[in-house]
């Protein structure tokens, strides 16, 4: 940890002089020589901050002046940024003044005579100079006395860890090690337990447990069981909730629901989740997991026991534990006791990953190494995956034998040392992921990390060091990859519909070692138990207040926080937290369900070192003018559940804001966006933009979109139409941003007149969209055609949805070659012919083969009530002079819904095998369907 702290450090020092040397007039004064002398310390101790890592573990005088390294880093950190964000609001007040719209004789006359607020505001930088000053000079005496220190523990000299190279991680690198090695038979018993039919006799819920130490692979085998397909179709209901330490029955109970209904309930009383969950199984045949339960409070278990007797014989129960006494507390029917892999099983575990994508003559060379590493795994699976993770991207004979030879396998820790073969991978990692791993100790066991969410706190937390020409974000995801394909994350959950990783989860252990790593960093309280203690030096922290609870003052000696994470009640002054909090980088406020955080106080421009703010159930009807003071800002993510908040008119200088993200719980197309918003050129998210607004002179207009060319992912758009004209929209440039993959474009909800009409077919023509976009979803659309020049240029576009409103035809979609997946809603098209296919007697003369629609999947029309006729050109290779035409060969799917005029289906449809047609409220079609 305290390398990557030095070594930003004096990255930061070295840029906020370099900074400081382009304005006009030095902010600090008269402390070069003290700079010079910073720097200089840092970097001594910097050349034994390798040694001293790993000494630490087995030294405790050398973990005490670690600490103290780290507590003076983190001052001097804190007075670097503040002497960095000064410079920067001067930046912004001068880009202020230079954008003032008043005339400039007036500013001329004005400037004879300084106004009030300018004079403070030179007495406040006269102030904050000599403060920042006295600051480095302070801490740089501290510094000087650790460095002093550093003598006594005779440190030896390494090689800068900072700079290992960190290679972009190949995606071959990663190894799905979803077949586990050596429990076969196991498996086959505990598939075997789960599928009997049961008999009457057979207590209800049978509980079955897989018991064994940790690392040894029962969450592994419960997942293995779990998705296995003859599992998946024996029962109704499948749920799947980790349970962990402390045994909280609230929380367990809304995770049995959510896994039933994909929803988290908003009840919060135990007795009424319960219901809920009896309801839920109810005459149906559940497989309920409980993974990792430690607690053997059977008062804690037997509310639950009588919950889920609301089922159907032949329910199941798996629990898996550390603890025998935990099966025997729950009454298991079955215990299954796992002991440790044989050598040749451990070996396979380990060099599926060590070998994978090698040479097998290299992988040879080092097998006799590899196997006496694995004896040291002790037949432990977790062991044996980390250490084949390390050792993939050793290559030679001399680091094998280093790992093996490490006074590491002498450390005697939890479970069979199974810590040794973490640290060695952990001091394998350079500086910036050392730090990034341990800050994942904040989060609780069991947590399913999204990568985004981890990216957008790295960056916030100033973990990420970037690169020329590589932007931040695609720094942070290799980090986050290259900590993946070292197996410190390897559980994950992939997305239903396109099969990629989406989430990725810790094994128990690797959070119990990021825990060790940070135990005086990250801090987690959620009961009353923890509250006295002193959290003076603690830098992250997640506050979870029970309702009843009274807030614990204690946490305001926690001066130092640069994380806090607070499941807010309701219940606690948030302006007196906000006073104390002032080192804060990420503050995420996540009102709990049943409770409405109204107001966010004025008091949060004191977070001047923020980056990262979350509000989550905010029903407040706007944000205060304040936030705009945080001109570190990288992040702002509001999600309100009842209420649109107005935004900030200031928001254009949030001049650091990469990502804004807005949530809403219902359709919403009521933002008012503030003029003077397309300043914040370094947006790489906006996934929300409206030009509707009241007062038409103080509206944010759609050009405000123009030189905002590094957006990515997804954008909406609401509001064109009667108050958005082609030139506007060409204005907006979106042609130009190349990053986004998605375009959602809704047009206004009012009844218009045929010139509205004329004006929506000129604005969706001017509205080019980025030539690679994937995913494109047109709303009320009022034009009468919809053949913009640029439709059939999409040649990436993947999805399209149409929602318009008086279209007279279809553009030629079937000329667009990867489209899979078409929506249609329209409610005066009559007709769908050839226009819709792309298909021209012109075309079929200069080419003796089409495939229209060649890549489409699933087509679905919608709402269309006038519709009747659906006109074909034959079967789905129609031969037409001399022109052979394929149309839809990869039809799987297809919905027609509420089309009651429609009479036939054309007859190419009838020889495309489909896979799913769906008919709802079209008697004339449903009835044919049945007959033939």
């Amino acid at each position: 940890m305290a390398e990557g702290l030095v070594t930003d450090l004096i990255k930061q020092l070295l840029s906020v002089a370099a900074r400081e040397a382009e304005q006009e007039i030095r902010l600090v004064i008269g402390v070069n020589e003290e700079i010079e002398k910073l720097k200089g310390n840092l970097r001594t101790v910097k050349a034994v901050l390798n040694d001293a890592e790993k000494r630490q573990v087995t030294e405790e005088a050398v973990k005490v002046w670690l600490e103290k390294l780290n507590n003076a880093c983190y001052k001097m950190e804190d007075v670097v940024d503040e002497w960095n964000t000064s410079m920067i609001k001067s930046a912004i007040q001068k880009k202020e003044e230079n954008v003032d719209d008043a005339p400039v004789l007036k500013k001329k006359v004005c400037s004879f005579i300084p106004s009030p607020s300018y004079c403070f505001c030179q007495v406040d930088k006269l102030v904050l100079r000599h403060d920042i000053a006295h600051k480095i000079k302070e801490l740089n005496g501290i510094l000087d006395e650790i460095t002093k220190e550093k003598d006594r523990y005779q440190f030896q000299l390494t090689n800068d860890p900072t700079t290992k190279v960190l290679e972009r991680p190949q995606t071959t690198s990663f190894v799905d090690m979803s077949e586990i090695c050596g429990r076969d038979n196991i498996k086959d018993d505990l598939l075997s337990m789960l599928l009997g039919t049961g008999s009457e006799e057979e207590t209800s819920p049978h509980v079955v447990s897989l018991v064994g130490m940790g690392g040894i692979g029962k969450t592994a085998l419960a997942q293995l069981a779990y998705n296995d397909p003859k599992v998946q179709a024996h029962f109704e209901k499948k749920m799947w909730v980790c349970v962990s330490d402390p045994f909280d029955q609230c929380k367990v109970a809304k995770e049995i629901i959510e896994s039933v209904t994909n929803k988290s309930p908003k009840i919060n009383a135990l007795q009424s989740l319960l219901k809920k969950i009896c309801a839920l199984i109810r005459g149906k045949k559940f497989f309920l997991i409980l993974d990792d339960v430690w607690t053997e409070d059977y008062k804690m278990w037997e509310p639950f026991k009588l919950a889920l007797k609301c089922d159907v014989q032949g329910s199941r129960i798996l629990v898996t534990t550390r603890k025998s006494r935990v099966a025997e507390m729950m009454g298991s029917a079955s215990t299954i006791n796992l002991e440790v892999l044989s050598k040749e099983d451990c070996w396979l575990v380990f060099s599926k990953i060590a070998f994978f994508d090698w040479d097998p003559n290299q992988s040879e060379q080092l097998e006799d190494l590899g196997r006496q590493i694995v004896d040291k795994c002790k037949g432990l699976p977790l062991a044996a995956k980390t250490l084949g993770s390390l050792m993939h991207f050793k290559r030679s004979r001399e680091e094998w034998k280093c790992i093996l030879d490490s006074n590491l396998w002498e450390l005697e820790d939890v479970e069979q040392s199974l810590f040794a073969p973490l640290l060695l991978s952990y001091y394998d990692l350079s500086s910036p992921l050392k730090r990034c791993f341990t800050f994942c100790a904040i989060f609780p066991k069991g947590y399913f990390f999204s990568i985004n969410e981890l990216v957008f706190m790295w960056m916030a937390q100033g973990y990420i060091i970037p690169k020329a020409n590589m932007e931040i974000e695609i720094m942070a995801r290799d980090y986050f990859e290259n900590l993946v394909i070292r197996s410190f994350f390897q559980d994950f959950e992939k997305d239903k519909d396109d099969g990629k990783i989406r989430m990725y989860k810790m094994h128990d252990i690797v959070h119990d070692f990021a825990q060790l790593m940070s135990k005086n960093e990250c801090f987690t309280i959620n009961n009353d138990i923890e509250l006295g203690s002193n959290y003076k030096n603690y830098r992250h922290l997640q506050l979870k207040i029970p309702t009843k609870a009274q807030f614990p003052k204690s946490i305001y000696s926690a001066k130092s926080l640069r994380t806090l994470i607070f499941a807010y009640s309701g219940d606690c002054n948030l302006s007196t937290l906000f006073w104390h909090f002032r080192c804060l980088r990420i503050l995420i406020l996540n009102c709990k369900p049943g409770f409405i955080l109204k107001e966010l106080p004025v008091e949060v421009e004191n977070f001047l070192h923020l980056r990262y703010l979350e509000i989550v159930n905010y029903c407040g009807d706007r944000l205060p003018e304040t936030i705009c003071n945080l001109c570190n800002l990288q992040i702002l993510k509001i999600a309100s559940t009842n209420y649109v908040p107005k935004l900030p008119q200031g928001m254009g200088k949030l001049i650091n804001l990469r990502h804004f993200i807005l949530k809403f719980s219902y359709f919403v197309s009521n933002v008012e966006f503030p003029r003077g918003f397309g300043r914040l050129t370094s947006l790489r998210t906006l996934n929300y933009f409206s030009v509707s607004g009241k007062d038409h002179s103080e509206r944010c207009r759609l050009g405000e979109l123009r030189n905002l060319n590094h957006l990515q992912g997804t954008l909406e758009i609401y509001g064109l139409g009667s108050e958005v004209n082609a030139c506007e929209a060409e204005n907006a440039q979106l042609k130009k941003k190349i990053g986004l993959c998605t375009l959602l474009l809704w047009f206004d909800e009012r009844v218009r007149g045929e010139i509205i009409r004329e004006m929506d077919v000129l604005v969706l023509n001017a509205l080019e969209p980025p030539p690679n976009l994937e995913d494109l979803t047109i709303g009320r659309y009022q034009g009468l055609t919809m053949f913009p020049n640029w439709m059939l240029s999409l040649t990436k576009l993947k999805k399209l949805d149409i929602y318009a409103l008086n279209l007279e035809c279809l553009p030629p979609l079937g000329k667009l070659p990867l489209l899979n997946s078409l929506r249609i809603k329209s409610n005066y098209l009559k007709n769908v012919g050839d226009e819709f296919l792309g298909i021209k007697p012109k075309t079929k003369k200069e080419d003796n083969m089409i495939t229209v629609f060649p890549n489409l999947k699933s087509l679905t029309f919608d709402f269309l009530g006038e519709w009747e006729e659906w006109i074909g050109i034959g079967g789905e290779e129609e031969k037409e002079e001399d022109c052979i035409i394929t149309i839809m060969p990869s039809l799987q799917k297809l919905e027609i819904f509420d089309c009651p005029k429609l009479k036939s289906l054309p007859n190419f449809l009838h020889t495309i095998p489909l896979q799913k047609l769906e008919i709802r409220y079209n008697s004339i079609l449903s009835e044919r369907c049945r007959r033939g």
